[in-house]
């Protein structure tokens, strides 16, 4: 009898940062207490259309203190401390500038055309 494959794993996105994903702009997270992530597929949800969803492949997953995050992307120059703590306060009220986080960073979502367009 054939094995079942695994749910694919999911993480939920605000709406504001989806459209980033699509477009490859965005292609890390930094996430908080949250279920663990490992490299393969991962499904994107877009927080408040669940219907919206993206697949991405994840490539690598690290764990860190939030005050490397920022400089482990090359985002310090956008994202300095003040930044960096109010931005993932408005995700994660509690959390602390030496709190470990998980950066994950995936690969842009691969771009298929629509169906009859030729493109």
């Amino acid at each position: 009898m054939p094995s079942e494959a695994p749910p694919i794993q999911a993480l939920a996105v605000v709406a504001r940062l989806f459209p980033l994903i699509l477009s490859g702009e965005k292609t890390a997270t930094i996430r908080f207490g949250e279920a663990r992530i490992a490299p393969g597929p991962m499904r994107y949800v877009c927080a408040g259309d669940p219907g919206r969803t993206v697949i991405v492949d994840v490539v690598r997953c690290t764990d860190m203190p939030l005050s490397e995050a920022a400089r482990f992307l090359g985002r310090e120059v956008e994202w300095p401390r003040e930044v960096m703590l109010e931005g993932m306060r408005e995700h994660y009220p509690e959390i602390e500038w030496g709190d470990i986080v998980q950066v994950i960073e995936h690969r842009a979502p691969a771009r298929h055309p629509a169906p009859g367009t030729g493109a």
